[in-house]
């Protein structure tokens, strides 16, 4: 049984083909600001990321139609509990329509898995989308009556290598606390508490640290300066796909930021540095969520490839919590082996509800 996964990023397009449990192939294509840029929503990149998938697909003698199970991470439906989902229309509409108020390049997974399995007739999921809620209420309050902070992470990669760390230790997922940091094109923090995420950033929010695609946090009085002058489209491509070192260098590509640092650009390493101390900022912040007892700080993504990352992160928090590096991201492996269990019918997949998690207050 052949299994595609598809996994699209805010500065990439994930591709896997799995026999089984075995990994035929896995490519990652790197999209570079300039060329999402040219889309004005992220619906738009659809014919393109498609063609990324059908010719890698092509590059491994494989067509599309040999598949016979798709797929896709998803988010931007309304918000969800952890776990397989199957892919049915409504799930796909609400995902187009970005009924949980986000707009995130993963919709694109659901989206393509849902076309290609029509199309073919074959079996479509999805699993832990950006936007699976499981955050405690005292998280979720402002002080602005009716709005309210949002779960929307990295859910599928922090909850994969959380749950590779605690076998490492002897341990459940259930059983454990952590922090988990991804940090790549965009970052999340988390705080994991007895196998749920409690609290963390909304990378593509407006929240926690900014990254190579987003703005993160800034204070709310300049940003209602900015819209003086810019439209919320515009606000909301910051947040998403045209903030952090896009909007410094004009480029999402980390290694060209990286070694203009290496090169003695005075700009480039003050922003790079600061994007390494707002991650350790947020660390911080979920110290405290957790009440100072953590099993450990993950960091996982690509960008803890570089060691001034990791390095930086470890001075300024591993008083904290014992530091752990895994680079890369278990994403494509997760998906593939949960569905498969569900296959198997060792689990079962839930079905979209078209309803969130969390639907307000008594007093709303």
């Amino acid at each position: 049984m052949k299994l595609l996964v598809i996994n699209p990023g805010s500065t990439s397009t994930k591709i896997s083909v799995f026999e089984d449990e075995k990994n035929l192939f896995t490519e990652s294509v790197f999209h570079d600001a300039p060329e999402l840029l040219m889309y004005n929503t992220t619906d738009q990149q659809l014919p393109m990321r498609k063609s990324v998938v059908l010719s890698s697909l092509s590059a491994h003698s494989l067509c599309i139609s040999d598949i016979d199970v798709f797929i896709g991470r998803g988010g931007c439906a309304y918000s969800q509990k952890e776990g397989v989902m199957e892919i049915d229309e409504r799930l796909y509409q609400d995902t187009k329509d970005d009924k949980g108020g986000s707009d995130h390049p993963a919709k694109l997974g659901v989206m393509m898995a849902y076309e290609f399995g029509c199309e073919y007739n074959k079996p479509m999921y999805t699993i832990n989308p950006t936007n699976v809620d499981e955050f405690e209420d005292i998280a979720r309050i402002t002080g602005l009556k009716g709005i309210y902070r949002r779960a929307q992470s990295h859910v599928l990669n922090q909850k994969g290598i959380a749950r590779l760390h605690a076998r490492k230790i002897g341990k459940r997922y259930e059983d454990c606390s952590f922090i988990v940091a991804h940090i790549d094109g965009g970052i999340t923090v988390a705080a994991h508490k007895d196998g749920k995420m409690i609290d963390g950033t909304e990378g593509a929010g407006g929240d926690g640290p900014f990254t190579p695609t987003r703005l993160g946090s800034i204070p709310l009085m300049e940003t209602a300066r900015y819209l003086e002058t810019h439209t919320p489209q515009e606000l909301e491509a910051m947040c998403s796909r045209s903030g952090g070192f896009v909007s410094h260098f004009g480029t999402s590509d980390s290694d060209k930021v990286h070694k203009m640092k290496e090169e003695g650009d005075e700009h480039a390493s003050l922003v790079w540095d600061a994007m390494i101390y707002q991650i350790c900022k947020s660390i911080g912040a979920m110290a405290t969520v957790l009440s100072g007892r953590i099993d450990a700080i993950l960091l996982t993504g690509g960008l803890v490839r570089f060691s001034d990352i990791t390095d930086g992160i470890k001075e300024r928090c591993g008083w904290i919590a014992p530091v752990f590096v895994y680079p890369g991201e278990v994403e494509q492996e997760e998906m593939c082996f949960e569905v498969l269990k569900v296959i198997k019918g060792e689990k079962k997949a839930s079905k979209y509800t078209g309803r969130p998690v969390f639907e307000g207050f008594p007093w709303d």
